[in-house]
């Protein structure tokens, strides 16, 4: 999946500014694909030259004008055609396995600060995603919505984000717990 697609998947939620598309990327999309603010604004001047997206100038009379994005005709067959291809195996790709796999000759007292802190970080991102699906169905249960619910892809994708965190979570308890004992016994 290229950053293009999960811009345009965003902005199929309605009209965007880059600010607002941002901040929503933070809170829904980041789950399964990170990008900052200078690669959005990039991706949607990017989008827009290449006819995906439509953007309009907002002028404001006490803030600096903004531009609105939405998703073109065009952008909606380019989503139809990314949904239609095969999907890549997930990878891992992670600074801190290295670490970790290496711990016990590199020095484990830093991995396991790292651990405890990525376990802090993936708690905090459990808490905020449940507040955000909360939100999501309302006076509904998870079944119900589930059942009936207009935005039950964004509530999946929600589910996955929390089950991931949970299970990242868990392994840097475990393995900080694991590298804290072997340094332990290592002190004694």
């Amino acid at each position: 999946m290229a950053l293009r697609h999960a811009v345009l998947a965003a902005l199929l939620d309605g009209e965007y500014s880059g600010y607002e598309l941002a901040k929503s990327f933070d809170i829904g999309v980041a789950n399964f694909w990170h990008a900052s603010p200078q690669q959005l604004y990039a991706e949607l001047t990017k989008l827009e030259k290449d006819g995906l997206v439509e953007g309009r100038q907002v002028v404001q009379e006490s803030r600096p004008n903004k531009r609105m994005f939405q998703v073109t005709d065009a952008g909606r067959a380019e989503l139809e055609d990314f949904a239609v291809a095969a999907s890549k195996p997930l990878v891992i790709r992670d600074d801190l396995l290295v670490k970790v796999q290496n711990a016990d000759r590199i020095g484990t007292a830093p991995v396991i600060e790292q651990l405890e802190e990525r376990a802090a970080a993936a708690e905090a991102k459990i808490e905020l995603l449940g507040r955000v699906l909360r939100k999501m169905r309302g006076d509904m249960d998870e079944e119900e919505y589930l059942l009936r619910g207009e935005r039950i892809g964004g509530y999946l994708t929600g589910l996955r984000g929390i089950a991931f965190e949970q299970g990242h979570r868990d392994w840097c308890r475990r393995s900080a717990a694991v590298l804290r004992e072997g340094l332990n016994r290592a002190e004694r």
